[in-house]
């Protein structure tokens, strides 16, 4: 694993790569801050669980653009198939890179100060008609899922991760069977 920071644009950029069997990460994680980053540790963990190459980057749709512009444009010509993408506020992360590429963006609205996460949820689910962008929970629930919701999509073309999310459905589903007495 590579993990390490850098300064592009004057803001701060986390970039974690998982390796996989290709060492070529399929997925990326995208936040409007490193204050995200709690939240967002549940999908970079997903994907190490099935050992998914991805990488987890820091940057700004308003204070860096033109490093959001430079990583999403790029993102389908590097291999990657799918963008997990976090923001608060406004929440322009995930229509800006929807609008940049090809590549399913799944997005993921942070808690915030003034509505814990409602106007960051609005602002996903209300992108404009066709730019479509997957709404998901606010905060950590939201990160989770969008780890989960990615995995079927990476799943279309290697068998092998498709077989390991139905071992992981049936072992979640044990574990309930096993845990379901009061």
């Amino acid at each position: 694993m590579l993990n390490r920071r850098l300064r592009s644009s004057g803001q701060p950029v986390i970039i974690t790569r998982m390796s996989n069997a290709n060492d070529k990460p399929l997925g990326g994680i995208i936040m409007g801050s490193k204050k995200d980053w709690e939240a967002m540790k549940a999908p970079s963990a997903i994907r190490t669980e099935f050992d998914i190459g991805h990488e987890s980057r820091a940057m700004s749709a308003h204070r860096s653009p033109e490093l959001v512009a430079e990583y999403v444009k790029s993102a389908e010509s590097r291999g990657l198939e799918v963008i997990i993408a976090a923001a608060g506020m406004s929440a322009a992360l995930p229509g800006v890179a929807a609008a940049l590429t090809l590549l399913p963006v799944l997005g993921v609205p942070m808690e915030g100060k003034v509505m814990g996460g409602l106007d960051a949820l609005l602002s996903v689910a209300q992108m404009p008609g066709g730019v479509p962008v997957g709404a998901l929970a606010v905060g950590s629930a939201g990160a989770q899922k969008s780890a989960l919701l990615a995995l079927p999509i990476l799943g279309h073309s290697p068998p092998e991760l498709r077989e390991k999310l139905r071992q992981y459905y049936a072992q979640m589903a044990e574990d309930i069977r096993k845990n379901c007495e009061l």
